[in-house]
């Protein structure tokens, strides 16, 4: 049986003031670096196994994969895959904003100058369908986005459009994949 493990990057200034972060290279706050190094600690607690980190290279990302990597020890590489979605026209906006609530279940939609779900889900089950062939049987750690968080739950489990659309974690939660070899 194979497992794949996700965390959801550290609270952001972005997260803060709820605004959406998309692509943009937002940092984390001092909180954010505060929840990356206790769920370091909490997965070595829990006795969570896995042999590499991969992150997105944005910052806020990066950020907590490096403190997870220091505090277990782990090796981490970046992989551009993991970048968040760029949505567009609603970078920046209110997260919880009515247009974008309902912009989220149009999944070929590309929010003006942005990427569409359906990309972000091409290089996502790209990356997860490679980890899953993976010859070492490696066991990996993804630090992403609230978005990837989306489409990697999606690719375990069948969701309607509206359930994809609401789907979220909260900053640094810890989820757990498992498939049959």
């Amino acid at each position: 049986m194979g497992k794949l493990y996700f965390v959801r990057h550290g609270q952001t200034f972005w997260n803060v003031e709820n605004k959406i972060c998309g692509a943009t290279d937002i940092a984390l706050t001092p909180l954010g670096h505060e929840q990356a190094i206790l769920t370091g600690k909490e997965i070595l607690k829990a006795g969570i196994l896995f042999d590499e980190i991969i992150s997105s290279p944005l910052i806020r990302a990066s950020e907590t994969a490096r403190h997870i990597s220091e505090v277990t020890k782990k090796p981490m590489r970046l992989d551009a895959r993991l970048t968040e979605q760029n949505f567009g026209r609603y970078e920046s906006t209110a997260r919880d904003g009515k247009e974008f609530q309902l912009a989220k279940e149009n999944f070929a939609d590309r929010f003006g100058s942005g990427e569409s779900m359906l990309h972000l889900a091409q290089r996502i089950y790209n990356l997860i369908d490679e980890i899953k062939a993976d010859p070492e049987r490696k066991t990996y750690l993804l630090v992403a986005h609230n978005g990837i968080a989306r489409v990697v739950e999606s690719y375990f489990r069948p969701m309607s459009n509206r359930e994809y659309a609401r789907f979220g974690v909260k900053n640094c939660a810890v989820l757990t994949y498992e498939w049959e070899d």
